[in-house]
């Protein structure tokens, strides 16, 4: 039976590491930082130390492949996504672009051969850290995403995605020159940390993710004026922090009225001038919204469009911009089907879970078959520098992926295809 190779999974998690802007506090890895062009130069060389054509596509995306015996054949693609959350972990989603070069690197050693082309994928913009909403790279590559979008959407200091997308070299006009569909894309399969504490306290190897969580993320917007914190009467103020205080306190109750157990969170929230003697003219804050039920989000944002609503008022105005949706997903039976039955080969503990963080599985999930597998997460830790999976976890689920996409790929020995 085939092993993964522990040692070299934990150079790859260990040299992903090193590129962040925050050493000594976790990886803060930004898409098109200077962070990133580091990562994607050591994630191409090995792609290419593994025999893999390597390519990027017009928005940055990283790809490695492996010819297939087959002939313009779709490809079976793995992997995740390399940027990060501010001062985050070294697994969240590095764990999954290695899971797909240890499946590279076995099928080099082993001599198998794809029917299907293999194909390893590193993907910018998942954590929508630097942009806002999340799963750019994979819904850039599922055609979700205009150039337009990509001109309008900002960072921190104002610097539109594909200003900094140019300063890397990419071209926010190709984008549709990204685009995959079902015709070139068989089937894709992303390893991923749990994020939570399941696999874990259940002692338990492998997560078969059955559905993939609907969600939202909408970023609302109050203006008001400001004035002297001293000498602006109470009565008549345009205070847009107290505005935006009435919408938040009602949030939480929002979603707790809701009986299939919704989240809602507020994750950012920026207050302008940001004096202690002014008054705020403008607040800015995100809302993001998951549940299994897409009803259950749809009602929750009529609900948040009626506070709003509500908060208007001489001198305050408010708006709503929808960063992302995503509806509720599931993934393949096919490819759950495969994932169980090479745990039961392999002598694995596994559970069916559903999926409440997102991920870029579920963006493919809506052009091809898709399978998502979680490893144990330490104590359902993530997001933070103290993120950990084992690394005899990992190789474990990266062993499943791979006797999947030998699977996927009906790959072959090489040498059974030699004719006497």
């Amino acid at each position: 039976m085939i092993k993964a190779n522990k040692h070299r999974i934990q150079t790859y998690i260990e040299s992903l590491a090193r590129f962040t802007a925050t050493p000594g506090n976790g990886t803060t890895r930004l898409s098109y930082s200077k962070e990133d062009a580091a990562a994607r130069r050591y994630i191409k060389q090995e792609m290419a130390n593994l025999g893999l054509s390597v390519r990027e596509d017009a928005v940055g995306n990283i790809y490695g492949k492996l010819e297939g015996a087959l002939k313009n054949a779709p490809a079976v693609i793995i992997g995740s996504h390399f940027d990060s959350v501010p001062n985050g972990g070294s697994f969240d989603g590095p764990a999954g672009i290695i899971a797909g070069l240890e499946v590279a690197a076995l099928f080099q050693e082993y001599g198998l051969e794809p029917q299907y082309p293999l194909e390893v994928i590193a993907m910018i913009e998942e954590e929508g850290s630097r942009f806002g909403g999340g799963v750019l790279g994979s819904r850039m590559i599922a055609g979700q995403i205009t150039p337009a979008d990509l001109y309008e959407m900002k960072d921190s200091i104002g610097l539109s995605a594909a200003a900094a997308m140019e300063k890397l070299g990419f071209n926010a006009a190709d984008i549709c020159s990204a685009r995959r569909t079902g015709n070139d894309v068989k089937a894709f399969l992303e390893l991923h940390i749990e994020q939570g504490p399941l696999l874990e306290e259940g002692a338990q190897d492998v997560g078969i993710v059955q559905m993939i969580v609907g969600m939202t993320e909408i970023r609302i917007t109050v203006r008001g004026r400001s004035g002297h914190a001293g000498t602006t009467p109470m009565e008549g103020r345009a205070d847009a922090l107290a505005a935006a205080v009435s919408i938040l306190n009602e949030l939480p109750g929002i979603a707790s009225d809701e009986s299939d157990l919704p989240v809602l969170t507020v994750g950012k929230l920026d207050v302008l001038p940001n004096g202690a003697n002014v008054i705020p003219n403008q607040v800015v804050f995100t809302v993001d919204i998951r549940s299994a039920n897409s009803d259950t989000i749809k009602r929750i944002l009529r609900k948040i469009d009626k506070l709003v609503a509500d908060a208007e008022r001489p001198g305050i105005s408010l708006s709503i911009d929808e960063l992302l949706y995503a509806e509720p997903v599931e993934m393949s039976a096919n490819i759950q089907s495969l994932l169980i039955g090479n745990c039961e080969k392999l002598g694995l503990r596994y559970r069916k879970m559903v999926s409440g963080a997102g991920h870029d599985a579920m963006i493919f999930a809506g052009f091809t078959d898709t399978g998502l597998i979680f490893v144990p997460s330490k104590d359902g830790i993530s997001h933070t520098p103290e993120e950990w999976t084992d690394y005899a976890q990992l190789q474990k689920g990266i062993e499943v992926a791979f006797e999947t996409i030998v699977q996927l790929t009906e790959a072959k020995e090489k040498s059974s295809n030699t004719e006497m």
